[in-house]
């Protein structure tokens, strides 16, 4: 196995590490940051994080690189994105294991979110020659009416520890060809994964005169986090976390007119019906539950079990959890890796302790794995009335509660009945029963599927939920509008000047 040094120097993370980049990299005098390793307590590495003043250096930058940057050709700024993306297949393994390094998801997930940042640079190379405007015929004789979009300018994007590079590149690929510059916060618990990447982007625009475009200030709320939200220069922030962190954020960012972009939490739910394939619904829950030991925003925590199957179905998850390998994340045999800190595992306890409080039965797993060392927990299944109120609450844990439902209105009723809206499922072999799902009467979600799991998004898709969920969309579709500023333009081409509306004006 790789130790983290090496790692580490293969992706030019040696020496001193500052968390200051713009447009190259800048001393930092804020306080040292430790990057810890979950799994096992360790420190990875150190670096020094921005003041509040280097912090306007790097927002100063992305302006004045978006002057330039806006006026080259969209197919010209895909290419720089090309080879940005080119540049991660060549270190895919090794930013791979620094992401399940930090975040202590495990290899074949670290990997995987390496993958969906190449995959979005492919998908943003393609968007660059299609940043489509639409023609309207305009009521008036000689006229021609039209939309197009434009840059919007310099865009921050806050990450989580859970994804720690791939929902950058979800913004920040798509922002580029778009013709903004970035400003990057990450997670102070992944900021190694964050230099990494802006390492790579630092070497495919050396000499370019756009090293401005991908920006980095790695910081505390109070020195990094206010100043960019508050930050005039900035209109857009897209925000990755909690329901609590969008609730600040966002009313922060809309009080100066600026846009708030906002992915938070999903208290995401699976519908298992009376006719379901229980053999593939139950594979899909135990990795929609346990992937990332249930520390995605969209993983499953509430499985909605018609009651006919209830006990079935949780035998068939009985069965299954015992087989999930919990241990280090860069071992190949491990299933789940730890929770990302131990106050995590301290939440996850006391939700357990509540629940079971509220009439919760723990059926597998529940306690946490002391004799391990970092923070590691069991992936625990409880059963547990619809009414209870912990189920209304997103827990951040491999916590699954199994709730039975009488009848697919009783299931739709339970699973909206909660404040978020990421990510949702059906389980079904009834054509009526999917379709009623994803009609209007169904579900109330960002993201509906049907014999799929919750979790594991395809890129193409705008991502994104409703509700408490914040209502924002990233990665595919048409969510690269999020990011420009629509114009609607007429011309009047002719020698006279009509009025819209037929309004005459002597």
């Amino acid at each position: 196995m790789v130790d983290a040094t090496t790692i580490l120097q293969r992706l030019g993370l040696s020496g001193p590490i500052h968390g200051v980049y713009a447009g190259e990299w800048r001393d930092a005098s804020g306080e040292e940051l430790a990057s810890i390793n979950p799994a096992t307590g360790e420190t990875i590495g150190t670096l020094t994080m921005a003041t509040t003043d280097e912090y306007d250096l790097v927002a100063a930058q992305a302006v004045e690189t978006f002057q330039e940057w806006r006026m080259l050709p969209a197919p010209k700024r895909g290419e720089y994105v090309r080879q940005i993306g080119n540049a991660l297949r060549d270190v895919k393994t090794e930013l791979g294991a620094l992401v399940s390094l930090e975040s202590g998801k495990i290899l074949a997930e670290g990997e995987g979110e390496v993958q969906e940042m190449i995959d979005i640079a492919d998908f943003a190379v393609g968007l660059s020659r299609q940043l489509y405007g639409l023609t309207m015929a305009s009521e008036r004789s000689r006229h021609r009416m039209y939309e197009q979009w434009h840059p919007l300018g310099p865009c921050g994007i806050i990450s989580a520890f859970n994804f720690p590079v791939a929902v950058w590149s979800w913004n920040a690929l798509i922002a580029a060809v778009c013709g903004d510059t970035n400003i990057w916060k990450p997670s102070l618990r992944t900021p190694l994964s964050a230099v990494a990447v802006t390492e790579i982007c630092h070497q495919v625009m050396a000499g370019s005169g756009f090293e401005g475009v991908f920006n980095l200030a790695i910081g505390t709320d109070d020195q990094v986090g206010s100043a960019l939200v508050n930050d005039e220069r900035v209109p857009l922030i897209s925000a990755t976390g909690s329901c609590n962190m969008g609730r600040i954020v966002g009313p922060t960012v809309l009080k100066r007119f600026g846009r708030p972009l906002l992915e938070l939490g999903g208290n995401n739910a699976i519908l298992v019906m009376d006719d379901a394939d229980l053999d593939l619904a139950t594979r899909a829950a135990t990795f929609a539950a346990v992937g990332t030991a249930g520390q995605r925003c969209t993983s499953l925590r509430r499985l909605l079990v018609h009651s006919d199957v209830s006990d079935e179905m949780t035998s068939r998850l009985i069965d299954v959890y015992k087989q999930v390998r919990i241990g280090d994340p860069l071992e190949e045999q491990t299933l789940m890796g730890p929770l990302i800190s131990q106050g995590a595992v301290d939440q996850m306890m006391k939700v357990l302790e509540i629940a079971q409080e509220q009439g919760g039965e723990v059926v597998f797993g529940g306690n946490r794995l002391d004799s391990m060392p970092g923070n590691f927990v069991e992936p625990t299944l409880v059963r547990i009335g619809k009414d209870a109120p912990i189920v209304q609450e997103e827990t951040f844990a491999p916590v699954l509660w199994i709730i039975e439902v009488d009848d697919l209105d009783d299931g739709l009723a339970v699973h909206n009945g909660v404040r978020q809206g990421l990510s949702s499922a059906i389980f079904t072999e009834s054509l009526r029963n999917a379709e009623t799902f994803l009609s209007h009467m169904g579900s109330d979600c960002g993201i509906a599927n049907v014999n799929i799991g919750t979790s594991g998004a395809e890129i193409g898709g705008a991502f994104g939920g409703e509700k408490e969920t914040g209502g924002g969309r990233e990665a595919g579709s048409d969510s690269w509008k999020a990011y420009m500023r629509r114009q609607t333009t007429t011309i009047n081409w002719g020698g006279d000047l009509p009025l819209a509306q037929g309004i005459e004006f002597v």
